[in-house]
């Protein structure tokens, strides 16, 4: 129990105790004025029966204030599970669109990977079939001045042959 609560307890235990301690002059019978006629009534039990009505009235706001809160509470609750939710769907849109941004980019870099390791296939096919050429033209070149030594060195012995 909470000390509110004990408080409350307390203060409504010494009220009946005194309600029952003077119930002898509580009940007994006094004019009343009701501002158009007069009535003979006992004025402790009038008053008594006032506080009561007060106290219900007391309690029937409070309990409505409280379950007010209450259901806003609740609903807050269910605003912010809402909102969390959609964060959640979001960061999982987010996740999504990234994933597929990282494939693309991968995709994208592997063809990208692709045409260069071709281009540069090419490439060196080309160089190779160049290589080759000139390989060839230089063996040509030297086949023909190896040729024309071995012609040059024929004439010259066949003249030093001649001459001796």
């Amino acid at each position: 129990m909470s000390i509110r609560s004990l408080l409350m307890l307390v203060v409504g235990l010494a009220i009946v105790a005194f309600v029952a301690t003077n119930w002898g002059l509580i009940t007994q019978p006094a004019d009343l004025s009701l501002l158009v006629t007069t009535v003979k009534a006992p004025l402790g039990l009038v008053l008594l029966g006032l506080m009561v009505i007060l106290a219900v009235l007391f309690v029937a706001v409070t309990a409505y204030a409280q379950t007010s809160m209450l259901m806003e509470g609740r609903r807050h609750g269910k605003e912010l599970a809402a909102q969390r939710e959609l964060a959640n769907k979001a960061e999982a849109s987010r996740f999504v669109e990234l994933k597929t941004f990282i494939a693309d980019e991968l995709v994208r870099l592997s063809k990208e990977r692709a045409d260069i390791a071709q281009h540069l296939q090419a490439r060196v096919e080309t160089l190779q079939t160049e290589m080759l050429k000139r390989i060839d033209e230089q063996s040509n070149s030297l086949a023909a001045a190896v040729g024309e030594l071995e012609d040059h060195l024929r004439r010259e012995g066949a003249r030093t042959d001649g001459a001796s």
